[in-house]
């Protein structure tokens, strides 16, 4: 689906049309998306600029930013009886009967919020695509919303986030990606006594005697307490189609519990999707977790992980800067430059693309420690970008030692402490190229058998070696390679303290 997309014509025939030079007439002819498996499976999932990407960044941000305590789950945590965040808030901002979540929400101000500047260091970290989140669990949209009335836009800050950070990414020539994790903002439990005190697939805790429980027609929609879910199903499906109409962001990313939406309103969401993407004349795509979306035309995220193996086609994961947590919070430890590039790495060797998120405090400010650690991955994508963007899987994606440890869904662990005795492979586009990374510093002079890649295991590089120089200082290093294994020996030049990686010119 590289380069082209598949357009729908009837209920499954296609035609293809490039998305960059379609004509008036040729648009004419094109008939749209029907909200069916048949027609949207004919879209495809990975447009072949997303495979080239590599790496998008996008940020927690909202209302549960203001009390920057526990997670971005503090909405759903301040109304469960005996929890430490409802501890937390009782005693710091009074019951909840009285200090509800939406009272948070004029206090998020973003007064120091520069989409400019954040365009910028997004752009000066490596990210070939960017966005908010546009909607959390919470029910309080980032954007100008006539759908929503809980809307950065209408309160809070009074400025549609959303079109501000999109404009200036497309000034920078990033792509846009706008998340939504509102699919389990709907409450799904009033007619269910036994689960009343849960949060059983929604996020709001219900309970007749809690302030979610609520019959105020404005305060119902930021608690998603609809009388009946169909109407919420609609409603959710209205703001996301209402994001489409009004920005057009490249990527649409879901996270979990999409699978709470009724399957026809999916499909008229992907529809809707692909359908603009032709009027825009973009080759936009979907991303989701778990199968809560066909692979046919969406792209599968792993959440703080990945693959323990490569995949034949592009996928993703997101990661957090932080240690653990997607939102700001006061005084929560960030990873490492080295411990993200790496993970990164060992990712694209899979044919994975990652979507890094940053935790902006309430106020608009990324602070200082996440600004030198995006600078250190920064320098090193600006110095090795050649071995990751644009770039394609080996036959096998490496070898070493590591403990991968357990991610989610299956997936690997988005922190594991990878070192030099690690080894990854990417190849370029064009097969002129292939590249050796070296997850940490290897001694200079060591002599590295590398079986892997050696003849008698068929993942030979697909060209002949010409020669093979250390990426950063340009030193040629010394090889040897045979039809049944090669050596590399470590140059004595400057390693870099992150990551090192040698380039195979290929015949």
């Amino acid at each position: 689906m590289h380069n082209k997309l598949k357009y729908a014509l009837g209920i499954g025939v296609a035609v293809l049309v490039s998305c960059t030079s379609i004509s008036k007439k040729q648009e004419q002819e094109v008939k749209m998306y029907k909200p069916t498996f048949e027609s949207l499976k004919q879209h495809g999932a990975a447009p072949e600029w997303f495979a080239d990407a590599k790496l998008g960044m996008y940020f927690h941000w909202g209302p549960y930013s203001v009390p920057a305590y526990g997670s971005a789950w503090y909405p759903h945590n301040m109304y469960k009886e005996n929890n430490a965040v409802r501890k937390h808030h009782e005693k710091t901002y009074g019951s909840i009967f009285e200090f509800g979540y939406e009272d948070f929400i004029p206090m998020f101000k973003a007064e120091k919020f520069d989409p400019d500047d954040w365009a910028q260091l997004f752009k000066n970290t490596g990210a070939k695509f960017a966005g908010p989140v546009a909607q959390h669990h919470d029910g309080f949209a980032m954007w100008d919303s006539k759908v929503n009335p809980w809307n950065a836009a209408d309160m809070g800050p009074k400025r549609d986030v959303l079109s501000d950070i999109f404009k200036s990414l497309e000034k920078e020539g990033l792509k846009t990606i706008a998340t939504f994790h509102h699919a389990r903002n709907g409450q799904r439990n009033a007619d269910k006594p036994e689960l009343w005190g849960t949060a059983y697939n929604s996020h709001y805790v219900y309970h007749p005697d809690l302030p979610t429980a609520t019959t105020d027609p404005k305060l119902r929609k930021l608690f998603g307490n609809f009388e009946k879910i169909e109407d919420f199903n609609q409603y959710w499906l209205d703001q996301v189609n209402e994001v489409v109409d009004k920005y057009s962001p490249d990527i649409l990313w879901y996270d979990s519990w999409l699978n709470l939406i009724p399957e026809e309103k999916r499909n008229e969401m992907a529809a809707h999707h692909f359908n603009n993407g032709i009027k825009k004349h973009k080759e936009v795509m979907l991303a989701h977790k778990q199968e809560d979306l066909p692979l046919d035309y969406s792209v599968l995220d792993y959440e703080q992980g990945g693959r323990k193996d490569s995949w034949p086609t592009p996928w993703m994961t997101d990661m957090t800067l932080g240690k653990n947590r997607w939102m700001y919070v006061e005084g929560h430890p960030y990873k490492t430059a080295d411990m993200v590039v790496r993970n990164m790495i060992d990712i694209w060797s899979k044919n994975g693309v990652v979507l890094l998120n940053v935790s902006p405090r309430a106020d608009g400010v990324i602070n200082q420690e996440q600004r030198d650690v995006l600078k250190e991955i920064g320098d090193w994508m600006k110095v090795h970008g050649e071995a990751v963007y644009g770039t394609r899987p080996h036959n096998i994606f490496g070898f070493g030692n590591a403990s991968t440890g357990e991610g989610h869904n299956a997936g690997q662990s988005s922190s594991v402490k990878y070192t030099a005795n690690d080894v990854r492979f990417t190849v370029a586009k064009d097969k002129k190229a292939m590249y050796i990374f070296f997850l940490g510093t290897p001694k200079a002079g060591k002599k590295i058998e590398m079986r892997s890649i050696g003849g008698y295991h068929r993942n030979i590089p697909p060209g002949k070696i010409k020669k093979i120089t250390h990426m950063g200082t340009g030193t040629e290093t010394k090889f040897e390679h045979s039809t049944s294994t090669f050596f590399l020996t470590i140059p004595n030049a400057e390693m870099n303290s992150i990551a090192n990686v040698f380039k195979l010119e290929l015949e």
